[in-house]
């Protein structure tokens, strides 16, 4: 995106699984501006999840730059790695990750406690916990709900409200949309991007779905920034 500073960076990024030495994950360079909705697109098998713990610093690179922001991430500590990403990456996993038996508003906030410059950046917390369930499309009242009464949809917005809380610069979603219809993922981009591009927040999705493509700024193909040995990652 031209006049934005890249939010993230990588650059000849290898991967190899211990004890596998002939397998690996190879980027020559990938790069996300601030702001920027993009979707990686690959098969299964062709390393998106892997280079999404790459990029998050729960899966350090055999070699190479993994730069959030200013920082590369495989010069901080373990447990800075882990401040960090708390700080700088809202994330969405595939099956949501919520604590089932806690409320949604508990849900939302759980990042907060581990993240206190991203706490600062929220004047009320209870406040913007339920403007974003309202901006998500998520009925009135659902903020005392337990998690896992909740239909997979409105999870899947729980999931998305609790990444974007506090306007991390990154968000990472892994396949979040697999489960749903055509016309509620759609509803559901639609509404994270509302959110993006209100905060400026970056969007990387990895996804197999080529369908999605039409409403993102920028499309990646894996088989195109990465070179793997297939079934293995």
């Amino acid at each position: 995106m031209p006049n934005r500073p890249p939010i993230l960076q990588l650059e000849d990024v290898r991967y190899r699984w211990p004890g596998r030495t002939s397998f690996g994950l190879n980027v020559p360079m990938l790069s996300v501006s601030a702001g920027e909705t993009v979707l990686l697109l690959g098969e299964s098998g062709s390393g998106k999840s892997t280079l999404l713990s790459l990029i998050c610093g729960t899966t350090l690179a055999t070699s190479g730059r993994v730069c959030v922001g200013d920082h590369d991430i495989a010069q901080l500590s373990a447990g800075k790695r882990d401040q960090f990403r708390a700080e700088q990456i809202g994330l969405i996993f595939q099956q949501f990750n919520l604590l089932p038996f806690a409320s949604v508003q508990d849900n939302i906030l759980l990042p907060l406690e581990f993240a206190p410059k991203r706490r600062k950046c929220v004047f009320n917390s209870e406040v913007e916990a339920t403007r974003l369930c309202r901006d998500l499309g998520l009925p009135e009242g659902v903020m005392t709900s337990r998690a896992g009464s909740l239909s997979v949809g409105q999870q899947q917005r729980v999931a998305a409200a609790r990444a974007l809380i506090g306007t991390p610069p990154l968000i990472t979603a892994d396949e979040p949309t697999s489960s749903l219809d055509a016309a509620t993922q759609a509803t559901f981009l639609e509404l994270l991007f509302a959110q993006s591009r209100a905060h400026g927040t970056a969007i990387l999705m990895v996804s197999h779905d080529a369908r999605l493509s039409s409403q993102f700024d920028r499309v990646i193909h894996m088989a195109d920034i990465a070179l793997t040995e297939r079934g293995t990652l």
